[in-house]
């Protein structure tokens, strides 16, 4: 499969009165045609600069891109003048925002939000583009599409705004597309609904997708591969079968292990990830996650590991940790056993055998409780 974007050592940093916030700090992945790849981590590990930085949008002042590559399509996004990049924006590279109420304008209809890019891209006249707009909103099942095509976005429910953003990002027939938090603020049948749609527009139109999420559930079955970032940096990269499986970073775990399982018999306490996300403006000079990692050593206070080849784990599996690295202390632990289910049955051991005799009988799922009435 022909390789689509390529970015290389990435930064792009944000001049403020404190100082300068390095958001995204030597960031590089590949992306190859039709390929799905999420990008996952916490809020303010700079997963949506890196988004706004591919496609040239960071404000400047006070941001700026200050070094690395953006090759798409055999070009580089950064040397390209303002004409060439706007006139990739929208048509070989799409982009669906985190929030469509504030994305969409309020004071023009729909219709005419999405023919925009249609008019200017492909040379569509009125009439053209009016009608490929109708044939784009019955594509992301907005119901009687014909007579919706006037309205305003605040006619709209968040569900269906979301769904515009995703025919204005598909109006084009765009190679690229980057869905940043795309099921933000909906609930979670609108999350799924959107995320079904999403999927099957990947596989009908082969179009490359970055997913960005704070989520790991979400990127389970939308995306191929997947890369977690913490405090501007790629931490982590694998397959995304083998990531679940068989996850080499600590900061990988502590996600995981926030995520409710609907395969516990009993109900069992979520496990956070204690502590803060480092000040990017004065970064720890060693491991970034190292101040909230329970399994850290002197050493990861000293240096910054690389990115580079897990034991035990396949050839694309990458990981940025001492621990897990070549010779270190975690290589060969089962995280899912030595810290993660061991600890939680442990604790609802504890917490039954404080629980009084008729509790325990009661809650044990095997004997009724005593002189329970029948029900006929």
């Amino acid at each position: 499969m022909a390789q689509l974007l390529a970015v290389t050592d990435l930064h792009t940093q944000f001049f403020t009165r404190d100082g300068v916030v390095r958001a995204v700090d030597g960031v590089s992945f590949e992306l190859d045609q039709g390929e799905t790849l999420g990008i996952v981590g916490e809020s303010g590990c700079g997963k949506s600069v890196t988004a706004l930085s591919l496609m040239r949008l960071i404000p400047q002042p006070p941001g700026k891109i200050v070094k690395g590559s953006i090759v798409f399509d055999g070009a580089d996004v950064l040397k390209m003048d303002d004409d060439e990049v706007r006139s990739i924006r929208g048509n070989n590279i799409a982009m669906i925002f985190q929030d469509p109420m504030t994305s969409l304008n309020p004071v023009l209809t729909i219709s005419r939000q999405i023919s925009e890019a249609l008019e200017l891209h492909l040379k569509m006249d009125r009439s053209e583009s009016r009608k490929r707009t109708i044939e784009l909103l019955d594509l992301v099942n907005i119901p009687s599409a014909k007579k919706r095509l006037d309205d305003y976005p605040h006619q709209f429910s968040g569900g269906m705004r979301q769904r515009v953003m995703i025919a204005m990002a598909l109006s084009c027939n765009p190679k690229m597309i980057l869905a940043d938090e795309p099921t933000t603020a909906l609930d979670v049948t609108i999350q799924a609904q959107i995320l079904d749609l999403l999927k099957n527009l990947a596989r009908e139109f082969r179009t490359a997708f970055i997913l960005i999420t704070h989520d790991l559930g979400v990127v389970a079955g939308m995306t191929q591969r997947i890369h977690v970032m913490y405090a501007g940096k790629i931490v982590e990269k694998a397959d995304t079968g083998e990531l679940f499986a068989n996850p080499k970073m600590p900061y990988t775990w502590g996600l995981l292990r926030s995520i409710p399982r609907l395969d516990e018999h009993r109900k069992a306490k979520l496990l956070p990830i204690e502590g803060l996300p480092p000040d990017l403006i004065a970064p720890p000079p060693g491991c970034r996650f190292e101040p909230r990692c329970q399994y850290r050593r002197d050493v990861c206070r000293e240096k910054e590991p690389e990115l580079k080849h897990i034991p035990n784990a396949k050839a694309d599996h990458e990981a940025r940790c001492w621990g897990t690295q070549e010779g270190g202390w975690l290589v060969n632990t089962d995280w899912r056993r030595e810290i993660g289910d061991v600890q939680v049955i442990e604790e609802i051991k504890k917490e039954i055998a404080d629980l009084p005799p008729e509790a325990k009988r009661e809650g044990d799922g095997e004997t009724p409780p005593p002189d329970k009435p029948k029900v006929n």
